[in-house]
């Protein structure tokens, strides 16, 4: 039997970087995760190994501790990276930006020296589709569209990590390496084992329905009921989180096969948009649970419409997404709920 390849996974005990563990295994692979648990819950890894029905190998580094990680990769001499860990909270970033500059930029520049010093063959990035910034009106966004200005040090990061990235690569052309850049990843897996846990107020619209669903909340605002939309509520590009895996996987099979160096971008969403007030409508569908809900004033900076063209990553990874709205909002609803239980019998 041929040995597995293996796969370094940095922020692997995280949101979308446990559910791309999974997807590893299933395809195949072995991942080797790296989470220092800033922002995830140890819990994860047990669960993650009841899922499997593998023991992980986990190491608990920061992934800027360059003599850390240098030691690993000596150790485990993987032959591909998938770069999750990265602080991601808009408003936190604003607050403290050297704090995401120095752990976003230095994380990533430790991983570059590495591929160079290991020869790792393989480089998958987490990026977003916020490096597009926030352009007017309603609007399908390809690779092509332009970089723009970031409104928060977040965004910034993701740019300028991007330009690391394409800076590095002139230098090192042999590298074979991805930007995927997300939509609005939402879900958790069938087994409700792991999903998205905001440690704090939730910064995206799926894991704020639940939470007020559950109890947590008082009640959702939805932010403006007067846009340029069929029912006057934002839309967005909402993709499952095991969606979104499976494309991390995809691309490490996609550049593994390249027989010579490349650098590309690729969006990943569903290529069409859900608005906020579908979001409410299917959830209580679905769950049979009436959510309480207002409306509230447009936030600043909200573009009416924005969604993923997606046709580069089907062409390019061979990929669609299978997961439905409704998948990812029952997937949530039940995650949430497995919460709840956990949390109420501590």
């Amino acid at each position: 039997m041929d040995e597995k390849k293996k796969i370094i996974v940095t922020g692997g005990a995280g949101y979308i970087g446990s559910h791309t563990v999974v997807a590893l295994i299933e395809n195949g692979y072995e991942p080797i995760v790296i989470d220092d648990f800033r922002n995830s819950q140890k819990a994860v890894v047990a669960n993650l190994e009841k899922i499997t029905g593998q023991k992980l190998s986990v190491h608990a580094i920061d992934c800027c501790n360059e003599e850390a990680v240098r030691n690993l990769f000596a150790s485990e001499k993987p032959m591909g990276i998938i770069h999750f860990a990265a602080y991601k909270a808009v408003g936190e970033s604003v607050e403290n930006p050297l704090m995401y500059y120095q752990n976003n930029l230095q994380s990533l520049v430790v991983l570059l020296k590495m591929v160079k010093e290991f020869k790792v063959e393989t480089f998958v990035f987490s990026s977003s589709c916020t490096v597009y910034g926030e352009p007017k009106g309603a609007i399908s966004v390809d690779e092509g569209f332009p970089i723009a200005k970031a409104f928060s040090p977040y965004g910034q990061t993701k740019i300028i990590c991007e330009q690391i990235i394409e800076d590095f690569h002139k230098s090192h052309p042999e590298g074979k390496m991805i930007c995927l850049r997300y939509f609005n990843p939402v879900g958790a897996h069938e087994s409700a084992l792991i999903g998205e846990y905001p440690i704090g107020k939730p910064n995206n619209l799926l894991p704020f329905i639940t939470q007020t669903a559950i109890g947590k909340r008082e009640i959702l605002t939805i932010f403006g009921k007067d846009y340029d939309t069929p029912d006057g509520t934002c839309i967005r590009d909402y993709i499952h989180v095991c969606d979104l895996a499976e494309a991390h996987v995809r691309s490490i099979a996609f550049l593994e096969k390249q027989n010579r160096g490349l650098l590309d971008a690729v969006n990943v969403g569903t290529g069409k948009g859900t608005s906020v007030k579908e979001m409410v409508d299917t959830f209580e569908e679905a769950t049979g649970v009436e959510l309480k809900h207002q409306f509230g004033p447009r936030r600043q900076g909200d573009v009416p419409a924005i969604y993923a063209n997606n046709e580069k990553m089907q062409r390019v990874l061979g990929f669609t997404p299978q997961k439905t709205i409704r998948d990812s909002i029952t997937s949530a609803w039940n995650w949430e709920k497995y919460i709840h239980e956990n949390e109420s019998s501590k």
